[in-house]
């Protein structure tokens, strides 16, 4: 581990920034980091700088902000140092576990099967939830997923929404915390995340799923959920 690093790391602040950001499913915008550890945005800026200078973070640019201007979202550098922090084997048991689903021949309509009952064991927590809908874009934003509620027009916030004349929302994914095993193997991890989210919505029994886009669709990577 070489100087620049230590420095970087060495700062209180920049420590706990790092760790929220290793342990996120998913890149992390500067808002998101500041709410977690009770800071101001202002405050994590310049040592989110500090580590991408020193090669510990990563910064992919994409969509807007509050204000209008591009969103910047963080990650842990591909190429740095191992603190630890990082659960490796995960990544290698889900390579492991599909390996052994294509060696069995499981299709699809199995791995569709196996999220579909975790999604359901997944919806339990919110049956008092407002809705639906709020209750999925939660959960998803949980797993890593960073849902959005769009209609005809543009993405809005999922608590800002109004549902069309026949009650139906689409949830777009902009991140995917599977996307190198989805592009492998589409069949099964996106069959897993259309039984999760089927799942979920039939646990809380007020609402169906009418489609949902994958990888390999025209319109990829989202889920239209509409009110029965």
């Amino acid at each position: 581990m070489n100087l620049d690093v230590l420095k970087a790391l060495g700062d209180n602040t920049r420590y706990a920034i790092y760790l929220e950001l290793a342990r996120s499913a998913r890149p992390l915008a500067t808002a998101d980091i500041a709410e977690s550890l009770n800071l101001h945005a202002n405050t994590v800026r310049p040592h989110l700088e500090r580590m991408r200078d020193a090669g510990l973070v990563a910064v992919e640019v994409g969509g807007r902000g509050d204000v209008g201007r591009p969103q910047h979202r963080y990650s842990v550098a591909p190429d740095a140092p191992s603190l630890g922090l990082e659960p490796p084997t995960m990544p290698v048991l889900a390579r492991m576990v599909l390996a052994m689903a294509r060696r069995l021949e499981a299709s699809a309509q199995d791995a569709e099967a196996v999220g579909h009952d975790e999604g359901k064991l997944r919806a339990r927590p919110f049956a008092k939830a407002p809705s639906t809908l709020e209750a999925l874009v939660s959960d998803l934003d949980r797993l890593g997923f960073d849902p959005f509620v769009t209609d005809a027009v543009a993405s809005v916030p999922a608590g800002d929404w109004t549902p069309d004349d026949d009650g139906a929302a689409v949830v777009g994914f902009a991140n995917c915390p599977f996307k190198e095993l989805a592009q492998e193997h589409p069949e099964l991890v996106c069959g897993l995340h259309r039984g999760l989210v089927a799942g979920f919505v039939a646990q809380m029994g007020d609402a169906e799923v009418r489609d949902f886009c994958t990888v390999t669709s025209r319109t990829p990577c989202q889920v239209t959920v509409a009110t029965r």
